[in-house]
């Protein structure tokens, strides 16, 4: 069985921690599309945020990770998209319960203020948590409403 395909963009402040996270993914098997970038040199993080959001919401790929230096910025530009639940997370129950409750499709992370065993532990929560639906889906209704009204 094929794994979904995941999109990553990072700016120079995430740079670092996207090179980790690649490893961590290639270590697992899960297939990813980096879309920059491709240094630590300054870059405007909207590019690879819209690169990443674009693609989640079009259904090229199922999941995204951005980094950026606090994850702020990256979860602002994604969130602007039809069908995008960007989630920036701190903490490995952060990771988890956006997946669980709000079935995140995008994880956002601070590559300055997250430590790199730590964005580990968040990401492995986040991959291995499935949406719980219920109650939770009542919210996720809401906002696709919202999503909805605004085309």
């Amino acid at each position: 069985m094929q794994k979904e395909l995941i999109y990553i963009g990072s700016d120079h402040g995430g740079y670092l921690l996207k090179q980790a996270i690649k490893d961590c993914l290639d270590h697992k098997g899960i297939p990813y599309k980096d879309v920059g970038s491709n240094s630590a040199e300054i870059v405007r993080y909207p590019t690879y945020a819209e690169a990443v959001a674009v693609a989640v919401s079009e259904h090229r790929a199922s999941k995204g990770i951005l980094i950026c230096s606090t994850g702020i910025g990256m979860s602002i530009v994604a969130n602007r998209f039809k069908g995008v639940r960007a989630s920036l997370c701190t903490d490995s129950y952060m990771g988890r319960i956006t997946r669980a409750h709000n079935d995140s499709n995008i994880l956002c992370l601070g590559g300055k203020i997250t430590g790199e065993l730590e964005a580990l532990d968040i990401l492995e929560n986040w991959l291995s948590t499935e949406f719980e639906g219920g109650r939770h889906s009542i919210s996720l209704g809401m906002i696709e409403a919202l999503d909805n009204d605004r085309i």
